[in-house]
Formats: structure tokens, C-alpha cells, sequence
């Protein structure tokens, strides 16, 4: 019982000087004012270079370039996984030969 009684004490103390301790609650708004400019400016800067990734597309598609990326893509793809499947086979090859 003692130690119960003890217990009940050592809480409602921890409890009061908690309370005691708490921020205004004006720090509270202004902490939040501050976190809503953050965030309003990474989102302005977000915003900002979005429209200006869908200007530069824009841009590109205008000028017809989207065809030309699209073949140097599939041009590039085929001569690096040539390339690869020529170094797997060497590779390959090279440990198989390697082991006997």
C-alpha cells in the first residue's frame, strides 16, 4: 500500500511539474505561422519548377524533338544491350574456362 501511495505521489508530482512547464500558447501559433511560410515556399519552389519542366516539353514537342529522343533512345538500347549480351558471353566463358 505504501508503495502505491508513493507511486501516486511521484506521478501527480511528474504531472504538475509538466503542466508548469508548457509552452504559451501564443509560442504555439507563431511556431506554426513559421512552419506554414516554410512549407508555402517549398511548395512556390515546387510549383516553379514544374511549370517550368512542362515549359521546357512544351518547348521540345513544339520543335519536333520528341521523335528525334525517341530514336536516339532506341538507338542507344539496342547497341548497349548488344554490348552486354557480348560481355555476359565473355564473362560466361571466361569462369567456365576458368574452372577447368
Amino acid at each position: 500500500m505504501n508503495k502505491l501511495l508513493i507511486i501516486a505521489v511521484m506521478v501527480t508530482l511528474l504531472a504538475l511539474s509538466a503542466e508548469s512547464s508548457r509552452m504559451p500558447r501564443q509560442a504555439v501559433e507563431e511556431e506554426r505561422g513559421t512552419m506554414t511560410k516554410i512549407t508555402d515556399s517549398i511548395r512556390s519552389y515546387y510549383d516553379d519548377s514544374i511549370t517550368t519542366a512542362n515549359g521546357y516539353i512544351e518547348s521540345i514537342k513544339g520543335m519536333k524533338m520528341e521523335e528525334k529522343a525517341m530514336n536516339m533512345f532506341e538507338e542507344t538500347s539496342k547497341a548497349v544491350s548488344t554490348y552486354a549480351t557480348i560481355l555476359q558471353d565473355q564473362l560466361y566463358h571466361y569462369f567456365v574456362n576458368r574452372e577447368q
